[in-house]
């Protein structure tokens, strides 16, 4: 592994992701998204083909049967499992070539890790069912009091005055993560889809929250790999539509 981060020789990777309704441009996966997202920040080389599901390549077939994208080819060897796959990228493609992206803090990961569960109830419920919808506020408001609330790094023990509330850019700090990875992704789904759907919109008091997605908004890491709002209708278009 060392001798390949010292070599001048890039790696050659191929990152496969779900295509769109129209076969060709990025459809709606966060998990394909977050793997995006990764070789983005990593600053690694690498390509993106779409896989049209409901006709996958014979090529494809035979390259990874009984796989759903996102998968990956690193110098030709195939990589299945998103986890496995990011743990991987981690790994090998480190400094000091390649930047870490692991958060410092641990509940950065943890705060989000329910609110996706808490939507998919929400939206596949009726429009009037307050209990979905009050799950779901919960969830953000444990996000929003996270990215309000100062890491331990903001905080001078040394300085005579106290921060009440963070400034910070993203959920670990003033730079992306996996976390932000992780998250962003299904915010964006989110968003889109229930204000399609539900006339849902993140409540302006969430203040942390906005200040996050506006942060985010600036980056073409996550803009430029967002799929289009089409893609996320279309593909929650039925679950909607079938509420109870």
């Amino acid at each position: 592994m060392a001798l390949q981060q010292n070599s001048e020789k890039e790696p050659i990777i191929e990152l496969f992701v779900k295509a769109g309704h129209d076969g060709e441009n990025v459809g709606n996966c966060p998990f394909c998204q977050r793997l995006f997202m990764v070789l983005w920040l990593k600053g690694v080389k690498f390509t993106v083909t779409t896989v049209d599901m409901r006709k996958k390549p014979a090529e494809l077939k035979d390259l990874a049967p009984g796989t759903n994208p996102p998968f990956l080819l690193y110098n030709g060897t195939l990589k299945t499992d998103f986890i496995k796959i990011e743990e991987f990228l981690e790994q090998t493609l480190a400094p000091p070539r390649y930047p870490h992206l692991s958060p410092q803090n641990k509940e950065s990961f943890d705060v989000g890790a329910d609110i996706f569960a808490k939507f998919s109830a929400f939206i596949k419920n009726s429009p009037n069912n307050a209990v979905q919808k009050k799950n779901l506020l919960k969830e953000f408001k444990r996000l929003d009091d996270y990215l309000n609330s100062p890491l331990p790094e903001e905080i001078d023990h040394h300085s005579t005055e106290t921060i009440s509330t963070s400034n910070r850019k993203f959920l670990d700090g003033n730079r992306l993560t996996l976390a932000d990875c992780n998250l962003l992704p299904k915010l964006h789904v989110i968003m889109v889809a229930s204000k399609k759907y539900c006339d849902f919109d993140i409540p302006a008091h969430f203040t942390g929250v906005w200040r996050y997605l506006q942060n985010a908004s600036e980056r073409e890491e996550f803009v430029q790999t967002c799929p289009a709002d089409i893609e996320i209708e279309k593909a929650y278009f039925s679950v909607a539509n079938n509420r109870k």
